[in-house]
């Protein structure tokens, strides 16, 4: 008997076209394997198994009768609970935000939900998307598949454990400073953070405005990419949405899987590379490993430098949270959400807000007000947005010689839960190689590049690509892959633990 919970998502739409398996056969095996593991790696914050199930079975109805479908229908999927879903709780992480039903849909749900794809329920994350580790959510935090001792990434470390405990094929996960890659790299997983504004953000509730995106998560190159058409395109109800037909990102993860790189010129950026002897010796070795892979395939490899990416994480840190402090005023106790009621509404608002906001989100909206003040607006917010204009001048440069940039995704190996809650700046410097991307609003993709030597645990491979060029990341992000397959005998999932079933 086929176990689906083990299949690609273009296996199991392929093997539905078929008449191989019926939708609801999957999202069953699904719920299942949800109700049998993910007690410890808690990766699910709300289950919603007769919704799942009742799309899976309107999609076999129509199968069966002949409607031509999309090429996902019938494929179950997690989405993060950043993402408002009409009727079912979102809570963005947040005690603030606990039992919130919205009534609407975010674009991207809609077109999940038009895609025919039965959603299994929203996955956790860090409290407003505020966090490197999961550790921050107000419900608890999600434990990585690979070892339940160590943190799934954050802040979509949900979506991320989901896919590597084979709860879902397929997530949706944001990332604002490497919410998205950072996961797929410690999880051994795929993640991809589009060009800003080629995913909606039209009811993804927000952290940093200017900063956040929208995009597929993975077991596979071609799952996300598949799931990227899904999301992609233009949408009017988001001002900073593009308006342009969404790259041809299949076709691109199908022609890098043929492992021709001939004429690629891949740039290893100096300054992410770990050359200084700040990684782990494992990530490094990985990485460079999966460098020759990429001149075995054709691919030129050589070194660029962007300067101005030593300051890129101390200007994210200025930026984020300034604009999170204005996003997150909204929640006052009077509209929505959490209310705990004092004789003024003042007080209010302050009860509510220092009960409902944890030490995180409350350390990150101080931060913030204070760089936005009237004495300090310039020295600090207005400093930090001309070091962002020098990572996109930088990025612009390298890209003239190179057709993508590279590096490790993190730069160790999943650290444990609880050893670095207690040091913010350590939990920052997880996102050292990632953030650029989002201070530059292009596009970037981790992936798996193996398993470090000293502890067994998944490190995660780098691709960034100019704006627009989303499409070069599935291009050498598949190639890679099938090369590294070839060698692993199978994908990199396919070796982690089994997990202890619950009875």
């Amino acid at each position: 008997m086929t176990d689906w919970t083990r299949a690609t998502a273009a296996q199991m739409a392929d093997a539905l076209a078929a008449g191989e398996v019926t939708s609801v056969e999957l999202v069953q095996a699904h719920l299942d394997r949800i109700a049998a593991v993910d007690g410890p790696v808690h990766a699910f914050l709300h289950i919603d198994a007769e919704g799942a199930l009742e799309t899976a079975r309107a999609v076999d109805a129509d199968r069966a009768a002949g409607v031509s479908l999309p090429r996902l229908a019938g494929v179950p999927i997690g989405i993060k609970d950043v993402l408002v879903t009409k009727g079912l709780p979102t809570t963005a992480g947040s005690r603030i935000l606990e039992g919130w039903i919205p009534p609407y849909d975010a674009t991207v749900t809609r077109r999940v939900r038009e895609a025919r794809m039965p959603i299994l329920g929203k996955t956790n994350m860090d409290e407003f998307a505020m966090g490197s580790s999961t550790e921050h959510s107000g419900y608890g935090p999600t434990r990585n598949p690979w070892d339940l001792d160590r943190i799934p990434g954050g802040s979509g470390g949900g979506s991320a454990a989901a896919l590597a405990a084979f709860e879902a094929p397929l997530t949706i996960g944001s990332d604002t400073g490497g919410s998205i890659r950072q996961p797929a790299s410690v999880t051994a997983t795929v993640g991809v953070k589009p060009t800003y504004g080629g995913v909606s953000r039209f009811g993804a509730i927000a952290l940093a405005s200017s900063l956040d995106q929208l995009g597929p998560c993975g077991r596979t190159v071609l799952d996300t990419a598949l799931l990227h058409e899904v999301m992609g395109g233009h949408d009017e109800m988001d001002a900073t949405s593009l308006d342009e037909p969404v790259p041809a990102v299949v076709e691109a993860a199908l022609e890098g899987a043929r492992m021709d790189l001939t004429g690629v010129k891949v740039g290893v950026v100096r300054e992410l590379s770990g050359a200084d002897g700040g990684y782990q010796a494992g990530v490094t070795q990985r990485f460079e490993e999966s460098l020759a892979k990429l001149r075995d395939m054709g691919a030129e490899v050589v070194e660029v430098s962007c300067p101005s990416f030593e300051y890129a994480l101390a200007a994210y840190y200025v930026i984020l949270p300034s604009e999170a402090s204005s996003n997150l005023a909204k929640f006052d106790s009077v509209r929505f959400g959490l209310r705990v009621e004092k004789t003024t509404v003042e007080k209010t608002m302050l009860a509510t807000r220092a009960e409902g906001f944890g030490d995180e989100v409350k350390r990150r909206i101080i931060l913030g007000t204070y760089a936005l003040s009237a004495g300090y607006y310039d020295a600090y917010y207005g400093s930090a947005q001309k070091v962002r204009t020098l990572v996109q001048r930088d990025f612009d440069a390298a890209f003239e010689r190179c057709d993508v940039l590279v590096s490790p995704t993190t730069p160790t190996t999943p650290f444990k839960i609880g050893e670095r809650i207690d040091d913010p700046l350590a939990m920052y410097l997880n996102d050292i190689a990632t953030i650029p991307a989002n201070l530059a609003g292009i596009p970037g993709m981790s992936l798996p590049s193996g398993l470090a030597p000293e502890d067994g645990l998944p490190v995660g491979f780098q691709i960034l690509a100019p704006a627009h060029e989303d499409a070069r990341l599935y291009r050498i992000g598949a190639a890679l892959e099938a090369s590294l397959a070839a060698e692993w005998g199978g994908p990199l999932s396919a070796q982690a633990p089994e997990l202890e079933v619950a009875e």
